[in-house]
């Protein structure tokens, strides 16, 4: 969709398409986003939340709040929410703000004049993103053990207050989708780490896609959006609920109740390797294969990358698609280049959304002296590859590097060790030489 919206905009269709062609394929496809959207909007109220209902589960509307919770959330809004919020009256020297990419924001129209005696009919709030979205009540309060409201329900009760003085005639929640995707011209790059560190600084502010907005917004409002962020009628959709879906997704953890979930599922050991048995003597004998999450991944982390502090590991060789922000497998993999040993990491910088952490570790990786390459421009490293050489004994009482290779994608492989031959290709000859 966002390709399409930029070659519109534009008025570059692709060759071969006219732009009345393009502009029906777009047509086409937001119509079948539209009803999509509708359907899950149905699903939710007309069936899943009645039937959570019915379990005990209650996702509270404003209006069924009693009066002691209703007194509940003014507190909770005037001590974690209020804080943290801040109001802008929109006037000349303080135009439209920037949205950022899917955060959830309020319109709000206003009547008379705020304090300086300015008449900002129209202001914009946005929701802290700190704040749990799911807040569970007090079971005090006399709904239930799970009874549920949304931090927008909080902010809608309250809007007025941050207002004083004025009266909130309309309001509407609203949530901007923006152009995600990293634009990058192969043939212009030369250093692609660098490319992809100038444009993620302008992923959350890209090109306005979509606008959601709630079921009621009243349809001056929804024009008003739709101007600022350049959007026609195709890009509004209308939310029966709230405008994520997915941060209802909060609720099923805080849910006491364990008849609603699956049971427990406990993934099996190999009995080659059970509790107490050396995995290197194992996989001596066999390699040994864990389907993932049939079985544990435990005796795999065994392996590695914990085997970076072994004396007798020279050498771990890894491939990385994603990492996030904390990952102990990237902390192993410092911790073993710290030590000393041969470490290279093949780094994916193109993991949608990991961008900036796979960045982050790359530049660590290297600090500590790992050798960091990258993937194919074009082409995705998606295979989990990790390859560790260490020195075994021989029977003459020497040593020989062999390799053990682990893939996970999604079983892990513990290959047992192969004896590396010198072939005529190694220069010079050498035993660290081998093929997984």
């Amino acid at each position: 969709m966002a390709g399409l919206i930029d070659q519109l905009r534009s008025k570059s269709p692709p060759p071969g398409m006219t732009m009345a062609e393009l502009r029906a394929q777009y047509v086409e496809i937001a119509a079948m986003a539209h009803a999509m959207v509708d359907d899950q909007y149905t699903c939710l109220n007309t069936q899943v939340l009645p039937a959570l209902a019915r379990q005990g589960v209650k996702l509270l509307r404003r209006s069924e709040l009693t009066a002691a919770q209703r007194a509940w959330v003014a507190t909770y809004f005037r001590e974690h929410v209020r804080p943290l919020m801040t109001p802008i009256g929109l006037d000349p020297a303080h135009p439209f703000p920037q949205v950022v990419n899917k955060s959830l924001n309020f319109v709000i129209e206003l009547s008379g004049r705020d304090a300086f005696g300015r008449e900002t009919a129209i202001a914009i709030v946005k929701a802290p993103r700190v704040l749990p979205r799911v807040m569970k009540l007090p079971a005090s309060l006399g709904a239930g053990d799970n009874a549920f409201l949304l931090l927008s329900a909080v902010i809608h009760e309250h809007l007025g207050d941050l207002f004083p003085g004025r009266e909130v005639v309309a309001y509407s929640q609203f949530r901007l989708t923006r152009d995600a995707d990293l634009w990058l011209d192969e043939e212009d790059v030369k250093n692609l780490r660098q490319a992809l560190k100038g444009e993620l600084t302008h992923r959350q502010f890209g090109l306005p896609l979509r606008l959601e907005v709630a079921t009621g917004c009243p349809e001056h409002l929804a024009r008003f959006l739709l101007a600022q962020f350049e959007l026609g009628d195709e890009e509004l959709y209308r939310c029966d609920g709230p405008v994520n879906l997915m941060r209802l997704a909060a609720l099923i953890d805080q849910v006491d109740i364990d008849a609603l979930r699956y049971p427990p599922f406990v993934p099996s050991r190999p009995t080659a390797l059970a509790e107490g048995v050396d995995i290197l003597s194992a996989i001596r004998q066999r390699d040994v294969l864990l389907h993932h999450p049939v079985r544990v991944v435990r005796p795999g982390r065994r392996v590695h990358p914990a085997r970076g502090h072994r004396p007798d590991v020279v050498a771990i060789k890894q491939t990385v698609y994603r990492t996030g922000v904390n990952s102990v497998l990237m902390e192993a993999l410092i911790d073993a280049a710290r030590r000393g040993k041969e470490v290279t990491v093949v780094v994916e910088l193109m993991a949608r959304f990991d961008e900036e952490a796979n960045i982050n570790w790359a530049d660590r990786l290297e600090q500590e002296g790992a050798q960091v390459v990258y993937g194919v421009f074009g082409l995705k490293t998606h295979a989990k590859l990790a390859l560790i050489l260490r020195r075994e004994p021989t029977a003459n009482g020497g040593h020989r590097l062999v390799p053990r290779t682990r893939t996970s994608a999604p079983a892990t492989t513990i290959r047992a060790p192969r004896a590396c031959t010198p072939t005529s290709g190694c220069s010079p000859p050498t035993r660290t030489c081998a093929t997984t």
